[in-house]
């Protein structure tokens, strides 16, 4: 047997990528394994992409719809859509190649809440799915496959599709059997019951995930590192987001809405998510508990000092340096991170049992509250909602961060109304710049609009923004939530015609 596969009709199986990359023709709905750089396909979609070029040339189009669970990594998302080869993606990326195309609208891409991948593939909201590639740790002797750095949706891609390609990357540690939990009791409405989760630790699936090998078409054997992503060093502005967040975390464990434990924390995927993990350590926290989507550099760190116990997450999502840490102490966490399909990681029922605290980036917000986390002047698409809006919306806390301003100063992180809402006002309990920190719970509209000016925005913006809402209150059609509807988008109109938000002096 091979190193990693231990059962025969696996074996029996394998083939070159090239070879594999065939059972894939136009027009087919193919969904992929990975979440944000870790876990995905490593060699199937650069034959394929070949294969599509190839086909180009000849005059002959080809194009397939491809689902992930979120980013992936230049080998899959680059190498596609430089192919010209994918005709939908979703629900979540990054890669630049990709957000080029679809900025220049030559491909479509649908942007969604990450809980709802899983379920609206169950419910055919997308069609039939056929053929899903996979990448795994290995195969066991029963047939069972050890999943990989990242769960992500593959327990439904491998339920769903009609033929599966499994991409088995001995570069993946062999140690990760045993750190996930793959949970089979979801079913379709009216038939769903509670799931059973009530504590960031508890399993409550199985260790492996259950394959039909009669499906299986091809087996590729690949040795290869995920997306290593460096994060820049912590910076003056993450540092000072970071310290209102701890003045205010403390804040509430004096008011009794907190304990020292806090609460399950949740942590957006960037710099400043890191600089706010790191701040948790300074701050002389222990014993927290993770309950997110993403394990990334400053989160492992904490694991191992101890100031975060135990997480709970879909996927990896790490430097060199981070895996060189997790393969040179893959024993101490083992026994302390879980994975989970992402289904489960963003369930919108088990995020608000568990009351978690949901930290996330943004990329502007507006004077009442409405944030943009997606789309810059509002059609210009970065990466997507991935799990922002799962947490945002059902934890116990919501917070966005974000730098006061952008590009020099050019760009003000807080504007009258948002160019795009990926979670309204009703979502937003927390906004923090370097500024300060506006707390809107309990708040109505004119308060938190004052407060959000008062707090966030930058001393350059602060006068602009104030004249606006001044004057908005005295001649907008409604008082309640004022706004000059021909001037909203001005600051935004601006930069887009000068390339500054600022008024020219």
């Amino acid at each position: 047997m091979h190193e990693r596969i231990h059962h025969r009709a696996f074996v029996d199986r394998l083939m070159s990528a090239e070879q594999a990359a065939t059972f894939i023709k136009p027009g087919m709905t193919v969904a992929m394994s990975g979440f944000t750089g870790a876990g995905y396909p490593k060699a199937v979609p650069g034959a394929l992409a070949a294969q599509m070029e190839s086909q180009h040339a000849q005059g002959q189009d080809f194009k397939i719809n491809v689902l992930t669970g979120a980013s992936t990594a230049p080998e899959l998302d680059g190498v596609l859509a430089k192919a010209e080869g994918m005709n939908l993606r979703l629900p979540y990326m990054s890669d630049p190649e990709l957000r080029r195309r679809i900025n220049d609208g030559n491909m479509e891409y649908m942007d969604i809440h990450l809980s709802h991948v899983a379920q609206h593939a169950w419910f055919g909201f997308y069609g039939k799915i056929d053929v899903a590639i996979v990448e795994v740790v290995g195969v066991t002797a029963e047939g069972d496959l050890i999943p990989s750095s990242s769960v992500g949706n593959n327990k439904t891609w491998l339920e769903m599709a009609d033929q599966i390609i499994i991409d088995v990357n001995t570069q993946q540690s062999a140690a990760m059997d045993g750190m996930h939990d793959i949970y089979y009791g979801t079913a379709l409405p009216p038939h769903r019951k509670p799931i059973n989760l009530t504590t960031v630790r508890d399993r409550i699936g199985q260790k492996y995930m259950d394959i039909d090998v009669t499906k299986v078409v091809a087996v590729v054997e690949t040795d290869a590192p995920d997306r290593l992503s460096p994060f820049a060093p912590v910076d003056e502005t993450s540092t000072q987001i970071a310290d209102h967040l701890l003045d205010f975390l403390d804040y509430e464990i004096r008011q009794g809405r907190l304990t020292e434990k806090l609460l399950p924390l949740q942590s957006g995927v960037g710099n400043i998510a890191n600089a706010v993990l790191a701040g948790l350590a300074r701050g002389g926290y222990e014993g927290l508990t993770a309950y997110t989507e993403v394990i990334q550099d400053g989160m492992l760190e904490l694991i191992k000092d101890g100031t975060i116990e135990f997480a709970s997450a879909t996927s990896f999502s790490l430097s060199a340096d981070g895996i060189d840490e997790f393969n040179k102490h893959v024993d101490h966490y083992r026994e302390r991170i879980l994975l989970r399909a992402q289904e489960i990681s963003n369930h919108p029922e088990i995020i608000r049992r568990l009351g978690c605290i949901a930290l996330n980036g943004m990329i502007e917000a507006d004077i009442y509250g409405n944030v943009n986390s997606t789309n810059v002047l509002g059609s210009h698409v970065m990466n997507g909602i991935g799990g922002s809006g799962d947490f945002a919306r059902n934890g116990y806390l919501s917070v966005f961060m974000s730098p006061s301003v952008a590009k020099g100063g050019k760009i003000s992180g807080i504007v009258p109304m948002a160019s795009h809402v990926d979670h309204t006002e009703h979502d937003t309990m927390i906004l923090i710049t370097e500024q300060g920190l506006a707390d809107l719970r309990g708040l109505s509209p004119k308060q938190r609009a004052q407060l959000i000016i008062d707090k966030c925005a930058h001393p350059e913006y602060r006068p602009m923004l104030q004249d606006y809402f001044d004057r908005a209150r005295k001649e907008s059609y409604g008082k309640h939530t004022p706004h000059l509807l021909g001037e909203a988008l001005a600051m935004h109109q601006r930069f887009f015609e000068t390339g500054d938000m600022r008024l020219a002096k």
